[in-house]
């Protein structure tokens, strides 16, 4: 079929014919001819019916018939020749073969034969279709008069086209002549028959032909033809603008989108439409309000899609839409002004917020800054007048609604109905015009103060108002008319609902809210307060506020506020600008106002509301405002005087109590409650738990919420929540990790923690990742072999237990006198649940049968090592380990054990991830000292032939390696003014004024030097004498205690205590501070100050592991004594039988206030200490004032300041500070006061910033803040910031230390 005869090229002609039918759609929808060309060129590509055409068909089968046998004989030459089968190399083989069937004869004959039929059947083609299309403009020029408007029944300008029906390409001398037939000054007959020949002509062929400039001036002298005959055309002019929108590009399109905008300006110039009065309204039917309707429905699609590709164009083309956008809406700016009861005209913007209520086209424009940036700059130089008449509209609506409040639900229900549809609305009244417009303008003005250049447009000045309208004014206005407005009585969603006005203000509203400059600039303003809670105030008094929806305008107004509670500007607004006057005639903060009304909502004290039902949200949405405040330090510092959770539990207690009270149901009786009742009654008991649960988000609230005896059902509301991955709060960016570590740091907390199975939840996450891994996909997706000590995997669940057993009191709670299991056999599919099995499992890996019971024994025993480590960091933690379980015996066996010869226990040591973290662990406890003072071994090994050079330790004591050498101290000149000054003072010691010369002198020389030695121990006896001999500096009333050695010795010391004193022997001989024979002396300092603080105790009946034998832990302030005065047990003794008078004595001697008889009964017994509750507090406070970064850093990693500085403040910095630094601690809380103690910590995190910024990165803050001691702080460097914290802050701080501990006492 090497040839073609006429009958086949008469089949391929209709073969073709119906191929071109079936790509008409593609082919008339492409923007050019090349574009035409491309999309038939990859018509295989894009058209899954490609194979399925029969002109396709009939290709394919000439194609065979042609080269068949080519191919064949090709394919077989060429597997014979390479002598393998097609199969392994497929794609070589077909590329062989069609380049030697293209070279082929057979190839070239059948396509030059294949082209010249085609070219034959083409131009036979095209005759055909030019014959046919001019009987078709015969034909269409006598029935043109039969033509109606049937065939444009939809409105909608931009739907099907014309240009659908049929397709060609035109020439450019045929486009010259359709230009001057459209001439304005042409018969209508002769512009009709251009008109409708323009429809079938490709768009990029019209816009690219030389005489586009005439023929759209044309086109648009078309639009506004009054003719009605030729207005029936104006559609095909519309539908051809739109096909030129969605397949032209920008340059092109400007010119048609401002061709329309000047027609329409030119119409409203010079035909001016009548605003509807009274009674009357504007019929969207008639001719030429439609006419109008469409083409500005066309302008307000393209302003909508333009957004997405302008950018890829120059910039003029941008600027030349928007200017033509702004110059047509800012039509007759001064009639828009003027008052409304003048006669007024229909203007521009009243059609377009018909079109697009919502201002969505101004919403995209002012979404992009390339954008953005034109409409604000020309907003600002020419067409300012828009704004003004959006703000008059908004004024002027608030003003009417102010008369008539029930008209505006009845103009949104109204409006509700306007969909498209059979039953369309056509008729719309002036008010509903004026609603419109005003919600057009609303969100206009929302969008545009979302914008710095957007806001400086303000002040503005309107009619009928002497001042300018400022940003705060605006948003006081928006505000009112949420008050005024009442919300739509459906209850679900709907159309009206979200023209609400309410809705609208308050979304507006929170979209300032979101952003930080805007909320600073618009809502963080007294005015702004003031208005909402003006409707609050007036409750207050007992009077009904002017509210149209009491129930939802309140909820609106408790939005506002907390949204505006959370963040920094905002709660510092509420919490201490004091320029609201309160029911009683006093200036009050905001706070005070909406703890006052949460209080009586609680209580139902406000009897305006005794008629009323007011639902329990409105209460749980003031109470979230109060939350919002009270879950911050400085929060809870104002509304504490409230005792707001006090309120809060006896509400939960009754709602708790009326739920539990629900009767059983019995068959046939009908029920006592509904179940939507009981519904509404477990969500608003589970809503007071919420709000409880959030005072645990400070140290001082958690206390507080302990004494409401809540504290367990709180957490075991947190820990179902937690479960389920639920977020704190709408408001809150973390999740509960900050909570949970807070509660953490104390005994009721981690007891509560662990009988809600919040503990082992966490285990058996942990035992998950570490031991059990993914076992059904392990075959396709083996696990990877680790590279860290820690996986990745593990590590969440690493810090979670780290967070959870930081504090001493936790380990006390969840190890104390707790033996462990040491089983006989293990089952490999046990896992661990609680603490103790991990202690069991991981780390006191005592027996081959604990090893053989672990899947991945190296890596969880590494885990469990590191574990380790981060407990002994705490020494009261690595007491009561190393007391219970003897874990440096275990480690030091585990080291000699692990020897290239282990049954004679010789031979070198093994170098490995276990060895290398057991000799760390090993050191660590093993010795004590600040930076300079001992030296840890790191983790990792060393490139070269020596690996690990650091001195394996197998036994104690440690190799001098990882000592250091204490440099010699030598008496300073400062030190000898100290002396002359106590050594000249003797008699006017006295004196009130000794006290202050004292901290004169020690602040002079700390400057310059340091104090260590007997001076500074002479120091500390002086002024400790001289305090305790004062009556006004004496805070605890005198204790007699005769000291009698032989009954004190009588008493034994726990292990624990035991293994402090030699901790501490250590310490002190390592500093050359004590003799040999000092733990005799140690020993009976620690058992008199046992006996005496005993005398001072009350009992306790509780659980608390940490009440059952006195205080738990060593008493490592008394052994900083003991070290100070250098092993001298009379002096230290009786410089802490006079300190425990002393005020300091509360905060830097734990067991001073050890469920102390000093402390209220419920303080005493809550087992929460006054150094967490007061002195970690306002730590925390403290720094989020001072250095925000480190305590932002502290949120993200869902650690607290308030543990690590329980742990220094725990164990006086010993291990975290060298020997002189924590006598200056020691120093500076006594001589310059107690508060000193909060300011210590904030210089020490001031000082890690920079480290803690980037381990908070890394994701290990806690492991480096519990494992690294602190480089290069010094007290003296911080002293002069110290003051500075002193001046700021000690008349807060230190009353409240003071208030901790009644002086009733």
């Amino acid at each position: 079929m090497s040839q073609f005869s006429s009958e086949d090229e008469a089949e391929l002609q209709s073969l073709l014919r119906e191929l071109l039918k079936g790509v008409k759609d593609r082919i008339s929808g492409a923007p050019s001819v090349e574009c035409a060309e491309e999309i038939l060129l990859h018509l295989e590509e894009t058209d899954k019916n490609f194979h399925n055409y029969e002109f396709v068909k009939y290709l394919r089968e000439y194609v065979e018939s042609s080269l068949g046998a080519v191919i064949e004989e090709e394919t077989e030459n060429f597997t014979r020749g390479d002598g393998h089968a097609v199969g392994s190399g497929q794609d070589t083989v077909v590329h062989a073969v069609t380049k030697r069937t293209r070279e082929s004869t057979q190839y070239k004959q059948m396509m030059q034969t294949l082209k010249q039929t085609m070219m034959v059947v083409v131009e036979s083609l095209i005759n055909k279709f030019e014959e046919d299309q001019l009987k078709k403009e015969e034909m269409d020029r006598k029935s043109q008069h039969e033509q109606s408007s049937s065939h444009y029944t939809d409105n909608c300008s931009d739907s099907d086209s014309s240009f659908n029906q049929s397709y060609a390409f035109i020439k450019h001398e045929q486009l010259q002549v359709i230009s001057e037939k459209l001439d304005p000054g042409r018969p209508r007959e002769l512009r009709l028959e251009a008109l409708q020949s323009l429809c079938y002509a490709p768009p990029s062929d019209v816009l690219s032909c030389e005489s586009w400039t005439g023929l759209r001036r044309n086109l648009s002298a078309a639009l506004t033809d009054p003719d009605p005959e030729l207005s029936v055309r104006e559609d095909k002019v519309l539908q051809f603008f739109a096909k030129t929108f969605s397949s032209s590009p920008l340059n092109v399109t400007k010119d048609v989108y401002s061709s329309i905008a000047k027609s329409l300006e030119a119409h409203f110039l010079y035909h001016k439409l009548s605003f509807p009065s009274g009674s009357t309204s504007i019929d969207a039917n008639r001719p030429d309000m439609a006419r109008l309707l469409k083409q500005m429905r066309l302008m307000n699609d393209f302003q909508k899609e333009v957004t997405t590709f302008w950018i890829r164009h120059p910039e003029k083309y941008m600027e030349e839409i928007i200017e033509n956008t702004l110059s047509f809406l800012a039509l007759h700016s001064e009639q828009a002004m003027s008052s409304p009861g003048s006669e007024k005209s229909l203007e521009p913007v009243h059609l377009i917020s018909l079109l697009d209520i919502k201002a969505t086209w101004f919403k995209k424009w002012m979404h992009g800054y390339y954008s953005r940036t034109v409409v604000l700059r020309l907003l600002e130089r020419k067409y300012k007048s828009l704004i003004v008449n959006a703000l008059q509209q908004c004024i002027y609506y608030f003003d009417s609604c102010d008369s008539v409040r029930e008209e505006p639900l009845e103009i949104i229900h109204s409006l509700e109905h306007q969909q498209i549809g059979p039953a369309r609305r056509t008729l719309y009244t002036s008010k509903e015009l004026e609603f419109v417009y005003f919600v057009h303008s609303l969100c206009v003005l929302g969008r545009l103060v979302m914008y710095t250049n957007g806001r400086k447009l303000f002040p503005i000045k309107v009619k009928k108002r002497r001042d300018p309208v400022t940003l705060t004014d605006l948003v006081v206005i928006l505000i009112n008319i949420m008050y005024q407005h009442p919300k739509p009585s459906c209850g679900e969603t709907t159309h009206a609902d979200s023209l609400s006005p309410t809705n609208l203000v308050m979304e507006v509203l929170r979209t300032l809210c979101d952003r930080t400059e805007c909320a600073v600039e618009c809502l963080y303003q007294i005015p702004v307060i003031e208005t909402l809670l003006a409707p609050v105030i007036t409750l207050l008094k007992g009077k009904l506020p002017k509210l149209n929806s009491l129930e939802s305008g309140l909820t609106h107004i408790a939005d506002m506020l907390a949204r505006i509670a959370t963040t920094e500007r905002g709660l510092s607004l509420l919490l201490y600008d004091r320029n609201l006057v309160s029911a009683e005639g006093e200036n009050i903060s905001a706070a005070h106002v909406v703890v006052q009304f949460t209080q009586r909502l609680l209580a139902k004290e406000l009897h305006v509301f005794s008629e009323l039902e007011i639902p329990p949200a409105v209460s749980g949405a003031f109470i979230f405002v109060c939350r919002q405040m009270y879950n911050t330090c400085e929060g809870l510092q104002v509304l504490r005087p409230y005792s707001l959770h006090e309120c809060i539990a006896k509400a939960w207690r009754k709602t708790s109590s009326m739920s539990e009270r629900v009767p059983t149901p019995v068959p046939g009786a009908p029920p006592a409650i509904t179940s939507q009742e009981l519904q509404s009654v477990v969500a608003w008991e589970e809503m007071l738990l919420d709000n409880l649960l959030n005072f645990a988000a400070t140290p001082k609230g958690l206390l507080l919420l302990q004494q409401t005896g809540a504290i367990n059902e709180c957490v075991t509301y947190m820990f179902s929540r937690f479960t389920k991955k639920l977020q704190v709060s709408r408001c809150e960016k973390f999740g509960y990790g900050v909570m949970v570590t807070q509660v953490a740091s104390t005994a009721p907390g981690i007891v509560a923690l662990q009988s809600s199975g919040f503990v082992q939840t966490i285990v058996v996450e942990l035992w998950s990742a570490l031991e059990c891994g993914r076992e059904d996909v392990r075959v396709v997706h083996p696990k990877s072999t680790p590279m860290d000590p820690i996986d990745r995997s593990c590590l969440k669940s690493f810090l979670s237990l780290v967070n959870l057993l930081s504090s001493p009191y936790a380990v006390w709670e969840l190890l104390g006198h707790r033996a462990l299991p040491n089983k006989m056999e293990y089952n490999l599919r046990e896992m661990a649940t609680s603490v103790l099995d991990l202690m069991d499992r991981l780390i006191i890996i005592n027996s081959d049968t604990k090893i053989h019971s672990l899947f991945n024994y190296e890596q969880s025993h590494t885990f469990g090592l590191r574990l380790l480590s981060l407990l002994c960091c705490n020494l009261d933690s690595f007491l009561l380990l190393e007391s219970q379980y003897n874990l440096s015996e275990l480690l030091l066996q585990g080291q000699r054990d692990n020897v290239t010869d282990p049954p004679s226990g010789e031979g070198e040591f093994i170098i490995d991830g276990l060895s290398v973290e057991r000799n760390h662990v090993l050191v660590r406890i093993g010795s004590v000292g600040g930076p300079s003072e001992r030296r840890l071994p790191p983790r990792a090994l060393q490139k070269g032939n020596d690996p690990y050079p650091w001195p394996i330790v197998s036994t104690y004591p440690l190799p001098k390696y990882y000592i250091l050498d204490v440099p010699k101290a030598l008496r300073t000149k400062q030190e000898s003014e100290i002396s002359a000054f106590l050594a000249s003072s003797k008699e006017t010691e006295r004196d009130a004024s000794w006290m202050d010369d004292c901290r004169r002198q020690f602040c002079k020389i700390m400057a310059t030097n340091t104090l260590t030695g007997y001076v500074l121990a002479d120091l500390l006896e002086r002024v400790v004498l001289h305090l305790s001999s004062s009556s006004t500096d004496c805070f605890f009333p005198p204790a007699e205690y005769k000291v009698v050695d032989h009954s004190v010795k009588t008493r034994s010391l726990s292990s624990v205590e035991q293994l402090g004193v030699g901790i501490s022997l250590r310490y002190g001989k390592f500093l050359k501070l004590l003799r040999e024979d000092s733990e005799q002396d140690l020993c009976l300092l620690l058992k008199h100050c046992q006996e005496f603080l005993s005398q001072q105790r009350v009992s306790v009946s509780s659980e608390l592991s940490c009440f059952q034998d006195g205080y738990p832990g060593h008493d490592w302030f008394a052994s900083t004594v003991f070290l100070l005065m250098h092993g001298d047990v009379g002096r230290s003794l009786s410089l802490l039988l006079r300190f425990s008078r002393l005020l300091p004595s509360a905060f830097l001697w734990p067991p001073r206030l050890h469920s102390s008889v000093h402390l209220p009964i419920e303080i005493a017994q809550s087992g929460i200490h006054p150094i967490y509750s007061c002195t970690a507090h306002y730590v925390e406070m403290l720094l989020k004032a001072e250095v925000p970064l480190v305590f932002s850093a502290f949120r993200m990693s869902g650690f607290t300041p308030s543990q690590i500085c329980i742990q220094w403040l725990g164990q006086c910095f010993w291990n975290y500070l060298d020997w002189p630094e924590v006598c200056h601690y020691v120093a500076i809380c006594v001589i310059m006061g107690p508060d000193y103690q909060v300011y210590m910590c904030i210089s020490a995190l001031r000082h890690l910033q920079q480290d803690i910024l980037q381990h908070t990165q890394t994701q290990d803050l806690q492991v480096f803040l519990k494992e690294e001691p602190i480089h290069g702080f010094r007290v003296s460097n911080y002293l002069e910031y110290m003051e500075g914290l002193e001046c700021n802050y000690r008349s807060m701080v230190l009353s409240d230390m003071r208030s901790i501990l009644p002086r009733s006492s």
